[in-house]
């Protein structure tokens, strides 16, 4: 029997029993919760860095969105909250789209 101790999709235990196997799980306190939650968004992050084509790269960032949205909620805020400081930043600052690569500044 594996054993895995990790934060897993809601579903998860639903689609095991229909499988016909038993589980085990139990609910994370806050705190618990919001380290698993890190923990997972790095798991899926060195996914991503692995990934070897698009389409295993977008699932992977769609399990990142996932997780962004569940640790915006642990900190209080929405989703639409944290694409409003997204886009006032992108504003302030621009994006990542032309590809810039800083070198170095000389001070003058």
């Amino acid at each position: 029997m594996p054993t895995y101790n990790k934060l897993v999709r809601d579903l998860i235990p639903e689609i095991i029993a229909r499988e016909g196997k038993t589980y085990n799980t139990r609910i994370l306190d806050e705190f618990e919760y919001r380290l698993e939650l890190r923990t997972k968004l790095a798991e899926e992050l060195n996914e991503y860095l692995e990934a070897v084509d698009n389409t295993s790269a977008m699932e992977e960032l769609s399990d990142i969105l996932e997780l962004l949205h569940a640790l915006t909620a642990i900190h209080g805020s929405t989703v639409e909250q944290l694409e409003l400081i997204r886009s006032t930043k992108a504003v302030k600052r621009g994006g990542f789209k032309e590809r810039i690569f800083l070198i170095d500044v000389q001070d003058t």
